[in-house]
Formats: C-alpha cells, structure tokens, sequence
C-alpha cells in the first residue's frame, strides 16, 4: 500500500474523529458533521478517492460494517421495552411499512417519472430507516421512553427487512417478472426469513453458551463475540443473499435477552465499534460522491424528497399509531424522525448497477435520488430533532437535575433545599421507610435497587443531568457510577469518597472503577452523619457584591462544607474534590455548615447536603 493510500485512510479515521468531537462540542448530531467534512474532503476539495483507495473491498467493507452495526443494535433490543407499546410497534412495522412503500411508489412514478417497476423498487430502498443515523441522533438527545424505544426497535429491525424485500423486488425485476412471479416473491421472502432468522438464533446461542459456561477467557470476548458476529453474518448471506443482516440482528436480540451472562463487556466494545464505524462509514460515503451523480437531480427530486419527510412520514406513522398509546406530542416526534441511511445507499448501488444494463428506464436515477435522500433527511431530522424534542417537552437541553442513589435523612434534607432552590431531584432507595419518608417531603422518589435494569427503567430522565451516589455502602456507590456513566457520562457520576485521605495514601478504587469524588476526601458518609447528628444543617446563601464569596468565608470560616454552587443562568456545579470553582455575586453557595457562635443550630432544615473541603 503506497504512502497516499495510507494518508488517506488516515484521513478518513481522522475526519471522523473530529466530527464526533465538534458534534459533542457544539451539541448537534455527529451524522450532519460527518456528511460535511465528507463532501468537503472528497467532490470539493478533492483529498479523498475511497474508490480508488479501496478499489473492490469498499463494497464488502461496508457490509460488513453494517452488520456489525445492527448486532450491536440488536443487543440493545429488549423485549421488556415493548410492554405496552408492542401492539404498536407491530402497526408501524406493517400498516407503517405498507404505507410508506404504496406512497413511495406513487411518488416515484409521477413526481420522479420513473416506471412502475422502478418506482416500486425505489419504494422499497427508500422504506428503511437507518440505525446507522437514528442511534446517533438519539445517543445526541439522550431520548427515553415510548418513543426512544419506537425508534430504535424500528430503525434495527426495518434495515435488514427493507433491504430483502428491496432485494427481492429486484431479482424480479431482473427476470422481468414483477408480475407474474408474486408467488416467487413470496417463497424467495420465506427462505430468506427463515435463513436469517435461523443463523441468527443458532449462533445466538452458541454466544450465549461458549460464554455462560466460561469457555471463553475474559481478555477474548470481544474478539471472539466479533468472529461470531462476522461469520453469521457471512454464513446466512451464503445461504440467501442479503439475509446476513436479518440474521445478525436476530442474534444480538437472542443474546441480549437471555439471564446467563452479563453482556456489559459486549455492549461497551460494541458501542465503541459502531461509533468508530458510522464515523468511517459516512465520510467515505460523502467523499464518494461524484458531481456526475448530482446530474439526475432536478427540481422533481427536491419535491420528492419534500413529500417523504413532510406529507409521506407523518401519513404513515399517523395511520398506524392511532389510538390512545402514544400521546400527541409522541406520535409528532415520530412522524418527524425517518432519516435513512448506509444500507438504502447501498441497496440502491447495487440495483442501479445491475438494471442500468437491463430495459429499465429510469434506473440510473436509484443513486442520486437516494443520495438526495440520505443526505437530505440526514441533514433535516439530524438538525431539526434536538429543536423539535424540545418543542414537544420530550427532552430538557442542558439538563441540571440530579438523580441521588441513596434517600437517607440527610440525603432528603439535602434534595429539599435543591428542590426549593429550583434544581429539579429525583431519589432512588431500596430502603421502602426512606423512600416514603422522602415522598411526604414531597420528593420524586422510587423505591428499587439502582443498580438493576428495571429500575434504571422507570426513571424518569427528563431534567436530570447527573446521579450522585450517596449510600452508606462504598461498592454500591462505585458500582453505581459504573453503571449510570452509560446515561449521563463519566464527567457527570459522583460518589462519596470512601476513606479519610490520612488512613490510606493511596486509592483503594481506581479511579475507572469509580465516579468523581464529592465533597472533598475528608467527607465520607461516617464524616457527614457526625457532623449532621452534631447539629450541622445544610444552608443556602446568596452571594452579592456586598457579601461576596471573601466575606462568607470570614463569616463561616471552617464550619461550612461547600457541597453546590447554583449559577445565575441556572447551572449546577458540583462541588468534588477538585479546586473550587470560582464563586460570583449573582451564585448560591449551598453548604453542610456547623453551629457555632452567631448561627443557631436549628438553620433551615430544608437545606442541601454535600461535603466540600473546608476554608
């Protein structure tokens, strides 16, 4: 491989790295970003040739890629989370599937102009919503609930669906016999379920075997989940084509729905994969792009692409979402989120390329009308979501609430004075005394164990912005950190530090087994429950110009722990073991504070708790 080849590839990993990172910076979805430095990298500037970098392994490279893109979708595919929403799902996935391809077709034949044969193919291309884009547009929202899980069980499973009925429409094509040969069809789709659905499980288990009875070390889980992963996906591709992405998808469900082992592992190296992938994924295909391709686009294309988002989307998911399931807000956000993705475009290069030599007229439209497409619907879902969301009250930006593990006595006095303070709280307990003394405080509290996934699921998330882990039990805490850095981010998981910093010089956690620490090494949950029970009563204290941040630490001196600072905009800082943050007139300083001379012991019981270095 010469060196050109190399800086390209290079430049390829790198491009996607950077549009992942200014996406977290500027908080909008990645998939826009990476379309972008794509195009700008390839037809404008001209620095990247994939093509001719890859030559004939781009094709099978991107296969791959999406397979292994859907198993880790389908490891994040529960069957609990279609309680009461399956009913549902089911419309969406038939009414919903049959509308959006009837309504498709009659679009690509008197908008677009195509033939009906090549309209009804561009239908089923164009019916997949991809998880290559919709993951990462609800990784970036950070969306719960009904709708979450609507649109991510939809984008998983309609990809490999939509790409074998797409397939199967075109071999009938190709024989010219789309209407003559519907009992073919029909038989071809059979067998080709069957394969897939069949690899899928069949090595589905062997996974779940090799590793619930530990024949499989811990440092070879990841590759060897990933050979399996591949060698299915090859495997039912042999025995029908396109059923490898059906039978890799089926396989990550059968593995992430059974009890024998912890796939946590799994899921971390496969969330990291796929980031990697999608990354690479979507710039290549932005720099492939040729201006050539753009040649079959005209005025009808923008009016077809117009009608899929704003008249074909809603219809369909309006149709089959009626009922009283899903509230008004839900089924809005739904009708406006259907981007498509790598599998429509690969779809659509392969049928293009085969027809192109056959009578069909038409055909060598497929490709710059699903480009149009992808990129087009890309860009509007990916830019209008996070705006959208907001709109119909599904998603809070820059959520600053706190979600405390943990609901003992000084915990709730604590979320009181937050609550008061306008910082919205919500308290996990399995202790059923504390969560009802915490509901009579008029606290949002639920009663569970927070490590377990069926809690985790009943959590409200809107609002919140971090979790703090304030048991009286030090694993529990690291644990829990552990587990909630998924929902909120490691920057955003606090614990309680465990000893006092003179009885150990080191760690006894390391710190990628454990939170952030609050409230300074020195105030352990046995720290705080002394100094609580000693009269010390959490306070807070607006700073100004003529009291300011100088004043209240001659006032208070080392009877007051700094736990929050509340900002005037109405950002939450959390106080941890780090420098204190720079404390301005207009800020609230909320402390655990200690009676002494000229403060009565009995200060506002409503006040919050936290643990800070002293003065």
């Amino acid at each position: 491989m010469g060196d050109a080849s190399l800086i390209e590839i290079t430049t390829v990993v790198a491009l996607g790295g950077l549009g992942q990172w200014l996406a977290w910076r500027l908080r909008i979805p990645a998939i826009v970003l990476l379309l972008g430095l794509g195009t700008l990298a390839g037809p404008v500037f001209g620095f990247l040739h994939p093509d001719e970098v890859f030559g004939e392994l781009i094709r099978p490279f991107i296969a791959l890629s999406v397979g292994l893109i859907l198993f880790d979708g389908g490891l994040n595919l529960r069957f609990r989370e279609l309680r009461g929403i399956g009913g549902v799902f089911g419309r969406l996935m038939t009414i919903g599937v049959a509308i959006t391809w009837g309504l498709l077709a009659l679009a690509g034949r008197f908008v677009l102009g195509l033939t009906w044969p090549v309209a009804a193919l561009l239908a089923c291309i164009l019916t997949v919503t991809g998880p290559t884009v919709i993951g990462p547009i609800l990784r970036h929202l950070r969306l719960r609930g009904r709708v979450a899980s609507l649109l991510k069980w939809e984008g998983i499973l309609i990809d490999p669906l939509g790409a074998i009925l797409a397939v199967l429409v075109f071999a009938a094509l190709e024989q010219q016999s789309l209407n003559a040969g519907a009992w073919e069809i029909g038989s071809r789709l059979l067998q080709t379920v069957l394969a897939g659905c069949g690899v899928g499980i069949a090595m589905g288990l062997v996974m779940v075997a090799a590793f619930a009875r530990f024949w499989i070390p811990d440092f070879l889980t990841n590759p060897i989940s990933l050979m399996l992963t591949l060698v299915a996906f090859v495997l039912a591709n042999s025995l029908r084509h396109e059923s490898g992405l059906l039978a890799v998808t089926i396989m990550g469900m059968v593995v992430a729905n059974q009890h024998k082992f912890a796939i946590r592992q799994l899921l971390e190296f496969k969330e990291a994969l796929t980031v990697v992938l999608i990354s690479i994924l979507f710039v290549v295909l932005a720099a492939r792009i040729r201006w050539e391709y753009l040649r079959g686009l005209g005025w009808e294309s923008i009016v077809f692409l117009l009608l899929l988002i704003f008249v074909i989307r809603p219809v369909a998911v309006f149709v089959s979402t009626w009922g009283k399931t899903l509230g008004c807000n839900e089924r809005i956000f739904l009708a406006g989120m259907a981007p498509r993705g790598v599998v429509a475009m690969a779809v659509a290069s392969v049928a293009a390329l085969a027809l192109s030599e056959g009578q069909y007229e038409g055909a060598e439209k497929l490709v710059p009308v699903t480009l149009l497409v992808v990129f087009g619907t890309a860009a509007v879902y990916g830019l209008s979501a996070a705006p959208l969301a907001r709109f119909l009250n599904l998603i809070q930006e820059n959520p600053q609430g706190i979600l405390f593990v943990g609901a003992s006595h000084w915990v709730r006095e604590l979320a009181v004075l937050l609550q008061r303070e306008g910082c919205p709280v919500v308290l996990v307990d399995s202790n059923r005394q504390n969560i009802t003394a915490a509901r009579l405080a008029g606290l949002p509290a639920i009663h569970g164990d927070a490590l377990s996934e069926s809690t985790r699921e009943n959590i409200d998330y809107m609002g919140l912005g971090r979790m703090l882990a304030v048991t009286s039990n030090n694993e529990v805490n690291s644990l829990a950190c552990m587990i909630y850095a998924e929902d909120f981010g490691r920057q955003e998981v606090y614990q309680l530090p465990w000893l006092p910093p003179k009885e150990k010089s080191r760690d006894p956690v390391s710190p990628d087994r454990r939170g952030r620490l609050l409230f300074g090494k020195d105030l352990s949950y046995s720290k705080i429950i002394e100094i609580f029970y000693q009269g010390a009563r959490f306070k807070s204290t607006k700073i100004t110009k003529e009291f300011d941040f100088v004043k209240y630490k001659e006032m208070y001196g080392e009877k007051a722990y700094p736990l929050f600072v509340l900002r005037a905009g109405g950002t939450v800082v959390v106080i941890t073991d780090a420098p204190l943050p720079d404390i301005r007139p207009g800020d609230t300083v909320i402390a655990l504070v200690r009676p002494g001379e000229g403060e009565p012991s009995n200060q506002s019981a409503g006040a919050a708790a936290s643990t800070s270095p002293k003065f």
